[in-house]
């Protein structure tokens, strides 16, 4: 009876060990507390204009040629240019925060956003006697979002929005693999000259009405691995593994002692 039992020790060791490596429902799952019924208002705010952003800055008027002065040879161009050729000729927000206006000269960008500094550059225009009731038009060229860690395709992805939201960023990274850890995504954002880092549980939503729903460019997202990815990256430390050896162990005792 002694020995039967020790001969099952392996088989319980290993069945041990594989319940332990499961991962559950909760810890799989996202935005596990949202309510069919639940509403929240959609608050749209704008990103800041970054040092290194390329801004293409379009200047009209009703009398559209006297405003060419005012325009870089790309905004004359024709419209079919790829979006590559159209980043070469935009204006690049310098190191001090500036951006260099043909006529108008340099133009503090940089902790604004495309609507402050659209309303900047008519005032000026407006108030110096350049041009009578110009329009303009700002837009961020370069924006992009790196995403790391636990992802299927981790890389940097541009976008052309205005702004895309969290979920939409691991979308372009091909969504988080199944050994992420969905509670641990870090986000790292740079705003006015500061690093700032923010941890989202994904297994929730209340985060869905923080700044951090919204990506802003250059925004890093890392997504941590569980702990069964943890573990496994080591011979002894994966309790499967562990168990694993102490069976093989206390097989190879039983044939040896019987």
């Amino acid at each position: 009876m002694k020995y039967k039992f020790i001969r099952l020790i392996p088989f319980l060791l290993l069945t041990l060990g594989f319940f332990s490596s499961c991962a559950s429902k909760k810890d799989i799952i996202l935005f596990q507390d949202i309510q069919e019924s639940t509403q929240n208002k959609v608050t749209y705010t704008l990103p800041k204009i970054q040092i290194n952003d390329i801004l293409d800055v379009k200047i009209s008027t009703l009398n559209p040629e006297t405003a060419i002065p005012y325009n870089s040879m790309a905004s004359g161009m024709n419209t079919n240019l790829s979006i590559e050729l159209i980043k070469l000729n935009g204006y690049l927000v310098s190191a001090e925060g500036n951006i260099i206006i043909p006529v108008l000269g340099n133009i503090n960008a940089s902790g604004k956003t495309t609507a402050d500094l659209e309303k900047e550059i008519v005032l000026a225009l407006e108030n110096n006697g350049h041009l009578k009731n110009p329009t303009v038009n700002v837009r961020i060229l370069n924006a992009k979002v790196t995403v790391l860690g636990e992802v299927k395709m981790p890389g940097t992805y541009s976008y052309t929005e205005q702004s895309i939201s969290l979920p939409q960023a691991l979308g372009y990274a091909g969504d988080i693999t199944i050994e992420a850890n969905r509670k641990e995504v870090v986000l790292i954002r740079e705003e006015d000259g500061v690093r700032k880092y923010h941890k989202i549980d994904l297994t929730k939503s209340d985060w869905f009405n923080s700044p951090y729903y919204t990506i802003k460019q250059n925004d890093i997202l890392y997504v941590y691995p569980n702990n069964v990815k943890v573990k496994s990256s080591g011979f002894i430390g994966n309790t499967t593994t562990v168990l694993s050896v102490v069976s093989i162990l206390l097989t190879t005792y039983v044939l040896l002692t019987r």
